[in-house]
């Protein structure tokens, strides 16, 4: 797979289809490596005449790590709910967006269509209140605001995010499973994930990353009032049954987005099942065509 570099931060990214068709970036959330895109997904977008792009972000996959000891997350995240400022982060969720545009750099895309999950959808907030010019097109799927009041997690949905995974592969493979039931919706398939977890673990073992990630979302503060002043075309997807980030997270992102549209998926959790693809990728397309 190729790389780009930014500021000493290396990115690996995928590519998908033609570079000379319009180009949709997807965005992973929190601890998540690119083959969570899985190529049957990203190929719905293909067949319709776009090129696709999906990377890891820094401190997962085969991305760049950070170095030095791990921030103070609960110390952080209890600012952050308290509406506090946080400060002195190893890097921040601008720093994350910016590396999605080096990537696009990377493959010649000088604008593009971006959508992403969970903190993806957060990261593709940042990258349009950033740089708007950039982009054509802004889905937010399974995300929040950062505004604290909304999308608040369950505990046992909370608790998933918070426990260390055994370091050995199978206990990673049964601890996966075990927390991806709690957070997913109605299509679970514990098959599905003792296979693709499996895959994640052989590709790359770094849980500490995410600790990182958390401290960039925690510092990006509440975005609501920079969203209410957003103009590109926008869609915010969310599942009904999420417990990890629930529904007011996506409305609240809905509603301070002028002009944006709202998806429910009913049956829909912190997940994206093959057996929605066809609704989901349907609608990022139908918003990146809307004139």
């Amino acid at each position: 797979m190729p790389t780009t570099t930014r500021d000493d931060v290396t990115l690996q990214y995928e590519t998908f289809g033609d570079p000379a068709n319009p180009t949709l970036l997807l965005v992973n959330g929190l601890g998540s490596q690119l083959i969570n895109y899985e190529p049957e997904f990203c190929n719905l977008f293909v067949g319709r005449g776009y090129h696709v792009v999906i990377f890891d972000n820094r401190d997962v996959g085969l991305s760049s790590k950070t170095e030095g000891p791990l921030p103070d997350v609960a110390a952080m995240m209890a600012r952050f709910r308290a509406g506090e400022s946080v400060e002195g982060t190893p890097y921040t969720l601008t720093d994350m967006a910016d590396d999605g545009f080096a990537v696009l750099d990377a493959v010649g895309a000088s604008a593009a269509h971006i959508a992403g999950m969970s903190m993806g959808g957060m990261i593709v907030q940042r990258m349009a209140l950033n740089h708007p010019e950039r982009v054509l097109s802004m889905t937010s799927i399974m995300s929040s605001t950062g505004n604290s009041d909304v999308g608040q997690a369950t505990p046992e949905a909370a608790a998933t995010l918070v426990a260390a995974p055994p370091t050995d592969r199978e206990g990673y493979i049964e601890h996966t499973i075990a927390a991806r039931k709690v957070t997913a919706g109605s299509h679970f398939s514990a098959d599905y994930w003792r296979a693709h977890a499996g895959k994640l673990y052989d590709r790359m073992f770094h849980p500490v990353g995410a600790a990182f990630q958390i401290a960039a979302i925690a510092a990006d503060g509440d975005r609501t009032t920079e969203l209410q002043q957003l103009s590109v075309p926008s869609l915010v997807i969310h599942g009904r049954r999420d417990p990890l980030i629930t529904l007011s997270g996506g409305e609240a992102t809905a509603a301070a987005i002028p002009g944006a549209e709202l998806l429910v998926i009913d049956e829909m959790g912190h997940d994206l099942p093959a057996e929605i693809w066809t609704e989901v990728s349907d609608a990022i397309m139908a918003v990146a065509e809307r004139k």
